[in-house]
């Protein structure tokens, strides 16, 4: 079955028993269920161990990733965190590609802290110092997006898996940028994928949610026991919130990557625009790796301003772009992210943000491109 045909049909391969046939995902808004009047394989008792609709749209989920089983939390960053509760002991090793999202880093800071998890940030498009690493180190798990945020470097994760595995070391994929709709990291050789569905999946901007997907059966027991035992179960609402935008994604995606093309041209052109760097470009260094391991390119888009007053001027003069964090929704966005999403790498050892003040994340979304065309040039000439 294609993609979209899941995705636009949820309840009906989802496997949810709903005795009124609802078309859309049916939401049980409720804490508690009666064990006696329940039949069947499935009873449930309390939802946050367990609820008809988060279970539905978990099921859609891992069968868009191609995986066992998947996990809807509360946050993005509660997947990153159960990703690591459920695979990392006290004192274990990982490494982490060093273009990774501040949370990321703010969290793995805390673990460090906490469990005395040792991590190792490294540019994992350098593959022999991967191995190297692998080979004098016992490393637990090896993290990264792909493509990186902000700094969308692309990452050969079949490359990166084989390595991995080679070595003992399990490997995860932060899918939030390119999506299950582009991008399949399981298939690819990643043991998980982790994404935040606040971003392209739900594609509102309505709602902050994460899902982990577990390749192995084992390991997807494993997340949800952790899921329950810690609270970090998404809620009923919010599921239900989720899964509207699930229709439309491919539509969005598809919309949103040729916006952002139109808009690479554009900003080529201006000359108080320096460093562009786009996914899509046939100049992005990584280029025909991305056309082969994605099917669709990031409608995001990284640039510099010639200082930082410029860059803020430039997003505080916009009508509608506005200075906002976060991607993927279907309103643009900018943002700087060394002050903003990833403010909370700039003195770190090994991680530093490889990005100024004067950077900015641009997130292409539905508008009509001559619409942030325009927007952007009247921001500039005032």
């Amino acid at each position: 079955m294609k993609l979209e045909t899941l995705l636009a049909n949820i309840t009906a391969h989802s496997g949810i028993k709903d005795p009124y046939a609802a078309t859309h995902l049916p939401i049980y808004n409720t804490a508690t269920f009666d064990l006696s009047k329940q039949y069947g394989d499935e009873i449930f008792d309390y939802s946050r161990s367990g609820n008809p609709t988060r279970q539905a749209l978990e099921r859609i989920f891992a069968l868009a990733e191609e995986g066992n089983g998947a996990c809807c939390t509360n946050t993005g960053l509660a997947a990153v965190a159960l990703l690591f509760e459920s695979v990392l002991a006290h004192g274990e090793k990982i490494i982490v590609e060093k273009d990774c999202y501040g949370g990321t880093f703010r969290l793995l800071s805390v673990l460090a802290e906490k469990n005395k998890i040792h991590t190792t940030f490294l540019d994992l498009s350098d593959l022999e110092n991967l191995e190297k690493h692998l080979k004098e180190n016992k490393v637990k798990l090896v993290l990264c997006e792909s493509p990186t945020n902000p700094g969308l470097k692309v990452l050969d994760l079949e490359a990166i898996a084989l390595i991995c595995h080679k070595h003992g070391a399990l490997f995860a994929v932060d899918n939030s940028m390119a999506t299950f709709a582009s991008q399949k990291p399981l298939s690819l050789g990643a043991d998980f994928s982790v994404f935040s569905t606040t971003k392209y999946v739900s594609g509102h901007g309505s709602i902050t949610a994460g899902v982990l997907v577990s390749k192995d059966e084992a390991w997807n027991e494993k997340v949800q026991y952790y899921c329950n035992a810690q609270g970090r179960a998404q809620s009923p609402m919010d599921v239900f919130i989720t899964s509207l935008g699930l229709s439309t994604l491919v539509t969005r995606i598809e919309k949103q990557a040729e916006n952002a093309g139109i808009i690479y041209q554009f900003l080529n052109e201006i000359s108080q625009i320096s460093n562009l760097r786009f996914v899509g470009s046939p100049e992005h260094p990584q280029f025909e790796l991305a056309k082969r391991q994605m099917k669709y390119t990031p409608a995001v888009l990284t640039f510099e301003m010639e200082s930082e007053q410029r860059a803020h001027i430039l997003m505080k003069n916009t009508r509608f772009i506005g200075q906002k964090v976060s991607f993927g929704t279907s309103d643009s966005r900018m943002e700087i992210p060394s002050l903003m999403s990833h403010a909370s790498k700039k003195s770190s050892a090994g991680a530093e943000n490889d990005f100024s003040n004067k950077t900015i994340r641009f997130s292409v979304g539905l508008e009509h491109p001559d619409d942030l065309k325009e927007d952007i040039l009247q921001a500039l000439k005032n």
